[in-house]
């Protein structure tokens, strides 16, 4: 019995590994909400499908599951990667009365790394990936993990960060990072990573706070060595001779 979790990348097929390719092309079966279905269609087509909303993760878990238990391969896909914020965990959980099943991780370009790209070079330093949706988090960790990376000078990138019922989630984390970080850190924004329709701004800490924002977006908060250079959001690593 074989279970692969594959993160498929920000966007289409372009963005996807080879070895995330492959994987795909070996399943009979392949399961996950609808919009990353439909970016893969030309690697899926002719097969089966299990397609779930938003939060019915476990029921696309436990149907994929049961597909490998009866006797198909099968895929569990994630934008992204499968580990960050992806499917991964949740699969193991599913399947942990289950040994015989083998389940294979397939790591895939995380929205962090694809996202930085666009922008320039945001994460050359150390940085953290927090996500501000407190639907399976508690916003009293949130918090906390927002003033951690403040503390570190660590550069941020911010998952998550609003959506139709969360209109405020990202104001409130600028509030609490403009309590130990300058109102000039310069800040990224990127949504709709690697598909039609991308956006791309540079903006200031204190000019973020106001921004719209939904599930598609990806933000991006530097440290005291970024900078905006041509356009393009860069944090220096230090390099002596620059």
């Amino acid at each position: 019995m074989k279970l692969y979790c594959i993160g498929i990348g920000p966007g289409g097929v372009e963005q996807m590994t080879l070895r995330a390719v492959r994987a795909l092309e070996r399943c009979d079966c392949v399961a996950g909400y609808g919009l990353y279905l439909d970016l893969i269609d030309e690697l899926i087509e002719g097969k089966e499908t299990i397609e779930t909303g938003m939060t019915r993760e476990v029921d696309r878990c436990i149907a994929a599951r049961d597909a490998a238990r009866d006797g198909k391969t099968v895929a569990v896909v994630s934008s992204g990667d499968a580990g960050v914020y992806g499917m991964a965990s949740l699969l193991f959980e599913v399947c942990a009365d289950d040994p015989a099943i083998e389940i294979e991780v397939i790591p895939g370009v995380t929205a962090a790394c694809a996202g930085g790209a666009v922008l320039g070079a945001p994460l050359t330093d150390d940085f953290v990936c927090v996500s501000l949706s407190d639907l399976l988090t508690p916003w009293a960790v949130i918090e906390k993990r927002l003033r951690c990376a403040a503390a570190g000078d660590l550069c941020i990138a911010l998952y998550n960060p609003g959506s139709r019922t969360r209109t405020a989630h990202l104001r409130r984390a600028c509030d609490i990072l403009l309590e130990s970080l300058p109102p000039s850190t310069v800040c990224g924004i990127v949504r709709n990573i690697g598909r039609t329709g991308e956006r791309v701004a540079l903006t200031t800490l204190d000019g973020l706070r106001d921004r719209p924002v939904d599930m598609l977006t990806t933000v991006f908060i530097g440290n005291s060595r970024t900078h905006a250079i041509n356009g393009r959001m860069v944090t220096s690593r230090g390099y002596r001779g620059i």
